[in-house]
């Protein structure tokens, strides 16, 4: 397996990961408030917030791999867009 094989992996499962924090995400999202227990309402927002945090730091390992002259593919540019990112 070649250095180009091994970041192109990387890169591959940070946007795999990416993926499922949005729709984590999500979910988290429209289900905020909608309890009738503050406790409730409070952890979900909690675990939103820990979700978008995750979503950055992700997104910044992403882009610390990308190769510096490379201009994004269609395909990042667009899973980025779906992302809000």
């Amino acid at each position: 397996m070649s250095d180009d094989d091994f970041a192109r992996g990387q890169r591959d499962g940070l946007r795999q990961a990416l993926a499922i924090l949005a729709a984590e995400e999500a979910k988290w999202a429209a289900l905020l408030g909608e309890s009738s227990s503050w406790r409730t309402n409070s952890t979900r927002e909690v675990r939103h917030k820990t979700l978008q945090v995750a979503q950055k730091r992700v997104q910044t390992a992403l882009n610390r791999l990308l190769p510096k002259d490379a201009t994004p593919t269609e395909e990042l540019v667009s899973a980025l867009d779906l992302l809000g990112l």
